[in-house]
Formats: structure tokens, sequence, C-alpha cells
């Protein structure tokens, strides 16, 4: 049978289509527009420029689509990946996932945001249930924030002892190595901002409605610490930086090229080619003469609204 070409009512839907995908990150920019207006509100000047939006998207989209192929190989050679993203509150690491999730399959590619541990699970060994989200074969797991939260917010604010941090840095090299072993690629981010622009991040999630649940009573707390943090991370970093996985630091003042450099160093740590997938053909729709389709009560659709 051969195709039918396209007519122009196709032509327009499928191009509605892909503006509408454009549209799904250019709503994820309006936060960038926010962020731009207060840092004007606060020092009066413009914002230092950030890359051109044209370029920007161009290179997201560009990276995205070698996400794409990425997932495919993974899958295809059943590799195991962890990618950990660290770094203080308002560093902009969830905006970073969005970018990587937003166009790959969450069967293949899925995050791991763990809630503090619950009472059981505090008795448990430390590592015990990061273990369980570990990603098998043809999967890549992305870790928001991780084990190392030992190395941070817990010790930081109180909730571990010395002598478990000391433990900590004393085990982590070890169970990292192991996981290496085991055949897991292992790729750990700090996402790294100023205090100026943590300040500035916070009071735009004050006033904005729609984020102030990302600001917890936790993250108020930290911002007395500002220092402390550091000495932590200094900490951190010196005592977990080894061979098999190394820390790799993001400059993350400027959002817009956080990602992008995020992105595309990541697609850099995991060798790939692209796979040769079988082509789709859509079959053709079968239609019975016999078949009729039922009345559907007008009380079950949802009010159009809009």
């Amino acid at each position: 049978m051969t195709q039918k070409p396209l007519n122009g009512s196709i032509h327009d839907r499928i191009h509605a289509e892909m503006m509408d995908n454009f549209d799904e990150e250019l709503e994820l920019e309006i936060d960038d527009d926010l962020l731009d207006a207060l840092t004007n509100e606060f020092e009066g000047d413009p914002a230092e420029k950030t890359v051109d939006r044209r370029l920007y998207f161009k290179e997201l989209f560009r990276l995205q689509g070698e996400l794409v192929k990425l997932q495919s190989w993974v899958q295809h050679q059943k590799l195991k990946v962890v990618v950990i993203f660290e770094g203080r509150d308002s560093a902009g690491k969830g905006g970073v996932i969005k970018r990587i999730t937003q166009r790959l399959n969450p069967r293949v590619c899925r995050v791991a945001a763990l809630p503090a541990p619950n009472e059981r699970e505090r008795t448990q060994w430390y590592f015990q249930r990061y273990v369980s989200h570990l990603p098998a074969g043809g999967e890549i797991v992305l870790f928001d924030r991780s084990w190392y939260n030992r190395a941070g917010v817990e010790r930081v604010m109180g909730f571990c002892s010395d002598a478990d941090v000391e433990e900590f840095f004393r085990s982590v090299p070890e169970f990292e190595r192991m996981l290496v072993r085991s055949g897991i690629i292992l790729i750990k981010y700090w996402f790294s901002i100023t205090d100026e622009v943590q300040h500035l991040r916070f009071t735009m999630r004050i006033r904005d409605p729609l984020k102030q649940w990302k600001l917890s009573p936790m993250d108020v707390e930290a911002r007395s610490r500002w220092e402390q943090y550091i000495k932590a991370k200094e900490a951190m970093l010196e005592r977990t930086h080894i061979p098999e996985a190394p820390w790799h630091l993001v400059e993350a003042v400027d959002k817009k090229r956080a990602r992008l450099n995020c992105i595309a160093h990541l697609l850099e740590q995991i060798p790939y080619s692209d796979v040769q997938q079988d082509p789709v053909i859509l079959p053709p729709r079968v239609r019975h003469p016999d078949y009729q389709r039922g009345p559907v009560p007008p009380e079950m659709y949802v009010p159009a609204r809009y």
C-alpha cells in the first residue's frame, strides 16, 4: 500500500505538535526571567548577560538529542549508570535533572530523590537505603542528592556524630570502588554557587507562591551556617575524590551555562554510538463494517473550559 502524501492540514498538525514540545522548555524558562527581574530589583543594574537565548535553545535541543542516543546505547549495551548531583540548596541541580530527563524514557532514566530516613532506616547500614535504587543493566539513575547527605547536611545540622562522619569517609571510597568494580558507571557532580546568588534565589522562592514549597525550614537554617557548609564541602571533596569516581565541579551561578556545560560533560563520560533501530511502520487501520461505537454519557467528559 502506498502512503498518501501529507496534506496541508497534517503538516499544520505536525508543526503544532512540535511547537508544543518546544513550549515545554519555554515554560521552564519563565523561572529564569523572574530571577533576572529580581536581580535587577536588588542591584538596580541589568543582570549579567547570560548565553544568548537562541543559542541556548539550539544547544539544549541538540544535547537532548544526544541524550536520546545515549539512552539507546545504554539500553543496547545493558550499561548501568549512576549520576550524583550535589550542591547547595538552589544551586540548580533540579533544573539540570529536568532537562536531562525531559526527552528520555522514564523506564530507562529515573530520578532518585530520597526523603529523610525513617526510624527503621536510621538503624540500617547507612548505604542500605540507597542500594535499592541502583540501576540494573540498561538503566540510568540520577540521584538528586545521595549518600553524601552524611558529609553535608547531616554533619552540619548535627544529625549524626563526628564518629559517624569519620566512618562515612572511611567507607564511601570503598563503597564506590565496589560499585565501579560491579560494572556501574559512577559520575559525581557538585554545583557551585556564591552566597549572593543563593540569597537571590531564596528571596525569589519566598516571593513566588509557586516555589515557596521548595524553601524548607532546613534550607532557612542552613543559610546561617554557610561557612560550616563550606568546610564540610571541602572535607568531602578532599576525602572522596578518588580516581575510580572523581568529583566534577559545575560553576552554576549562570543556570543556562551550567545546564549546557553539565549535559555536554555527561555525554563525554560515556562513549556511545548510534544504535541501528528497526524502522517503525504503522499498520493500516483495520475497520469492521459491523462495528458501531457505543454512546458515551455526557457527564463522563471533562468540562471544556478552555
